[in-house]
């Protein structure tokens, strides 16, 4: 007999074996945890008990995933993506849930089982789903919007799933037993959202001033596991508890401190969990039935595509973005095993379909890499109808940079390359912007620096003028996006300067090696404004302090070599240093109504300029005519004492 030291020794080695070799394959780690339960379970190799206390235990991983997914429901991102959630989500989930619940009522012949297996087949992945957005650097594209629009509301879906499960597990469930649930569970959650911010708030206020760390995440575990008992002694689910912890803690300033603390206790436990699914996987049963095991696989992403395709075109995306987002939505979910889970612990659902939707779900997450491959090449042949799309964008592209020469390229036109615009425009360089996010470049359409555009592929790269270029900049931190650029960059244009950002210097040689002119790393910039910061506020003088960091960036950057050479830096005295500074035209200011020309003489009095004024969210340059209004946020440089002495004469 196996001691119960010996097995977990043998659970954390297998686990640590084929988790590695998932995360090896790029394939998810709940994978893994699957087989460990496969292989060591009661229909293998029997080392681990099907024991019920495993069981209460792994659900506590359940929990703890609804509390992640709690910190991650942000209710200004719901409010602004609401359309996208509660529409093309919900059409989406409840289109799949009645094709599927359809198919699995005439198989099964229950209508509860079949409510448990068509929700759980009718969910996608949201760790895979979003995964891949990240490695494919897609989280901007316009695709990703509706994948995580659709993925945020299967995780919101499945909580009134668990409320409703129970119910119908009773056999005689009727409406007035699932109004009786839904008026307790609308109840708690008022109370809970009502009066439950102000008090963990004020609680968590008080456990960090402690500042210790072990008594902040007992704290965290404490309120989580209470709010989950809290809904056990209602009669709902542990899961709905945590998910309002969750959504609570992320309104606070302690999210990203809680997301960390808490992760470990959910990726154990929830790892636990995945292994009691597995364990449930009998490898002969599957086989012996692989018929139904084929046709589920093989039927689930063609109802899956037939339904979710023509729902995203419909919803504004193109032929080959909406391939995309299809194409990432087609993995099983992780609720998905949640679902039928409680299904096979509540009754609900028998062993013969559980097993056989068990092994399919695990099948179509393991393909989950070849689904985005294989949207690449039918969108290839797709691209051939998209072309008067494309020659539309390609045309906009053309017109806008057709009157530029000996322009700036930027690639990105985030938050980076929006500041690298604007000093390019203040020394009369001009500037054009390439970015593949449609809503910001709507909201810089103004500005008429910025199209969009997908600055990896050389037709686009033409249309912006690239051959009529001074030099190109990539403003934002994907090596790999990056490569891929420089690369067509060069197949056109062999001399042209290009500049490269990234996050840190591991990537530097092979950007350099790749054709880039400069690499500029965000960390040791970074560091060098700390440092200058550091030494100015502990004494050490401007002049001192700026021949240290031309000496850091000669060393590392070999286009600051040789520059400013027997240049006399920071020969001003201290009280002379200029400074920005902003300043809002309050409620009843003399300037408010004045004239720009009528207060420039004040400005030059003090030696003091206006570099811009903003208004109502736009940028404007002072000139003669404009007429200055209540609000108007006016962007000062001078000496401290002249914007000191303008600041109270504007307020006044």
């Amino acid at each position: 007999m196996t001691s119960a030291l010996a097995l977990v020794v043998i659970v954390l080695a297998a686990s640590v074996l084929l988790v590695a070799v998932c995360r090896t394959l790029g394939l998810p780690s709940l994978l893994g945890y699957l087989a460990v339960g496969m292989l060591l379970g009661p229909h293998a190799l029997k080392l681990i008990p099907d024991s019920e206390q495993a069981r209460h235990l792994a659900e506590y991983g359940v929990v703890f995933l609804m509390f992640s997914i709690g910190l991650e429901f942000s209710l200004p991102q719901f409010r602004a993506m609401r359309h996208l959630v509660l529409g093309l989500g919900a059409a989406q989930f409840a289109i799949l849930f009645a094709l599927f619940g359809v198919l699995a009522l005439v198989w099964l012949g229950q209508w509860p089982a079949a409510i448990v297996l068509a929700s759980a087949l009718a969910m996608s992945s949201t760790a895979i789903g979003a995964k891949l957005l990240v490695e494919r650097n897609e989280l901007s594209a316009p695709h990703a919007r509706h994948t995580l629009g659709i993925l945020i509301f299967e995780d919101i879906v499945v909580i009134p799933l668990l409320i409703v499960l129970p119910v119908l597990a009773g056999g005689s469930a009727g409406w007035s037993d699932i109004g009786w649930t839904i008026a307790k569970t609308v109840a708690l959650l008022g109370l809970l959202v009502g009066l439950g911010q102000q008090l963990l708030r004020f609680w968590l206020d008080q456990v960090a001033r402690r500042k210790t760390g072990e008594l902040f995440m007992l704290n965290v575990l404490l309120v989580t596991l209470s709010l989950a008992w809290l809904c056990h002694l209602a009669g709902l689910p542990l899961a709905l508890g945590a998910f309002v912890a969750g959504m609570l803690i992320a309104e606070t300033e302690y999210k990203l401190q809680v997301e960390d603390d808490i992760r470990p206790f959910r990726d154990v436990l929830l790892g636990l969990f995945f292994i009691t699914v597995g364990m449930q996987l009998d490898a002969r049963f599957v086989l012996a039935n692989f018929f139904w095991v084929a046709a589920l696989v093989v039927f689930v992403p063609i109802i899956k595509t037939a339904v979710t395709y023509p729902l995203v075109r419909r919803f504004g995306l193109r032929n080959i973005e909406a391939t995309l987002a299809n194409a990432l939505l087609l993995p099983a979910g992780e609720f998905g095993f949640v679902l039928i889970t409680l299904g096979l612990t509540l009754g609900v659902l028998g062993e013969h379909p559980a097993q056989i939707a068990i092994a399919a779900m695990v099948l179509l997450m393991l393909a989950a890499p070849l689904y985005p491959a294989l949207a690449e090449r039918i969108n290839k042949r797709l691209s051939a109808r998209d072309f008067l799309a494309r020659s539309a964008d390609i045309f906009k592209i053309a017109a806008e940079s057709i009157s530029r020469s000996d322009h700036v390229l930027i690639c990105g036109f985030g938050r980076s390359g929006q500041y690298l615009a604007r000093l390019l425009e203040a020394e009369g360089v001009r500037v054009v912007a390439l970015d593949h996010d449609p809503e910001r470049v709507r909201e810089a359409a103004g500005s008429g620096e910025v199209v969009f555009g997908d600055a990896t592929r050389r037709e686009v790269l033409i249309a912006a003028g690239i051959e009529r270029a001074r030099a190109l900049v990539i403003s934002f931190a994907s090596v790999d996006v990056a490569l891929r650029i420089i690369g067509t960059v060069r197949s056109v244009r062999a001399d042209l300067p290009i500049i490269v950002r990234t996050a840190d210097d591991e990537a530097m040689h092979r950007l350099l090696a790749a054709g880039a002119t400069e690499v500029v790393p965000d960390v040791l910039e970074g560091s060098l404004m700390l440092a200058s910061h550091s030494l100015l506020l502990i004494g050490t003088p401007l002049p001192q302090v700026l021949r240290r960091i031309r000496a850091v960036r000669e060393e590392r950057y070999s286009l600051f070599r040789g520059f400013y050479r027997g240049a006399s830096d920071g020969n001003e005295a201290d009280g002379d240093a200029r400074v920005l500074h902003t300043v809002v035209l309050p409620t009843g200011s003399s300037a408010v109504g004045q004239r720009w020309q009528e207060l420039e003489a004040l400005f030059r009095s003090e030696d003091v300029e206006v570099t811009h004024i903003r208004r109502a969210g736009q940028r404007l340059t002072p000139d003669a005519g404009l007429v200055l209004e209540e609000g108007d946020a006016l962007v000062l440089m001078g000496t401290q004492r002249g914007v000191a002495a303008m600041e109270l004469r504007l307020t006044q």
